[in-house]
């Protein structure tokens, strides 16, 4: 029943994502408006949370939120646990601001959906020029921090496993820092049912965190990624205890 549920779910996410490419493609042509392209894009990634939900029974469940910043111009740097494509999905729907994430330049020749993210306000890189690339990350991370878009980046760099901690780069403190924006850290429990590179997906719910802005003025970046990790690793515990049972 897994594999047919994640079957429906993936050819409903290739049906859905032709239009809402073209919706994007659209608005960006006629509007040039970033937030409202953004708002066109959040849908269709809301649309596939939902999804989730009513085929595969997946759901969500989010504590913290009253954490996050209320104030539309304060810009924040989201550090976020990654364990599987769920999460990137889920984020821009559950923030009540609009979100850029850093991503690899190789995702813009994924059909519809490179092509979607290419036409948003976002931060892509070539991850083999690192100096260029976090030159990038700094001048246009600012940008968007400024104008009140958080920027959302994951400091393991790539999805890890249910219950394994991955290395926590400091590129993202190090953005922080440089602009005086304040931190959040998320803990997500996404492996749970959607495991990192499985297609089959199973029901269950998925545990999201969120940890209170953690100021960056004045502080060390490596220091602040310590204080990052040690929060988002001791909530996973918290949250998801039987994959961490094995290291007690």
């Amino acid at each position: 029943m897994s594999l047919i549920r994640s079957v429906l779910h993936m050819l409903w996410m290739v049906v859905t994502v032709i239009p809402y490419t073209l919706a994007v493609l659209l608005t960006k042509w006629v509007s040039g408006s970033s937030s409202k392209t953004y708002r066109v894009a959040r849908a269709w990634l809301k649309l596939s949370v939902d999804s989730a939900k009513v085929i595969m029974g997946i759901q969500y469940r989010v504590q913290g939120m009253e954490n996050l910043p209320t104030d539309p111009k304060q810009g924040v740097v989201l550090l976020v646990k990654h364990q599987s494509t769920y999460e990137t999905f889920l984020m821009p729907a559950i923030m009540p601001r609009p979100l850029a994430y850093v991503f690899k330049k190789e995702l813009l020749k994924v059909p519809f959906f490179g092509w979607s993210i290419g036409a948003l306000d976002m931060i892509h890189i070539d991850r083999a020029q690192r100096s260029r690339a976090f030159h990038k990350v700094v001048e246009q991370g600012k940008r968007l921090l400024d104008q009140g878009t958080w920027v959302i980046m994951f400091p393991e760099g790539t999805r890890i496993k249910r219950g394994e901690k991955g290395e926590y780069k400091t590129s993202a403190t190090r953005l922080a820092i440089m602009t005086g924006a304040p931190v959040v850290p998320v803990a997500v429990t996404s492996a749970k049912c959607w495991p990192r590179k499985a297609f089959i997906k199973s029901p269950g719910v998925v545990d999201v965190s969120i940890g209170q802005p953690i100021p960056s003025v004045g502080r060390k970046h490596d220091e602040l990624m310590a204080e990052v990790e040690a929060w988002i690793e001791a909530e996973m515990q918290r949250l998801d205890p039987e994959a961490y049972a094995h290291k007690s």
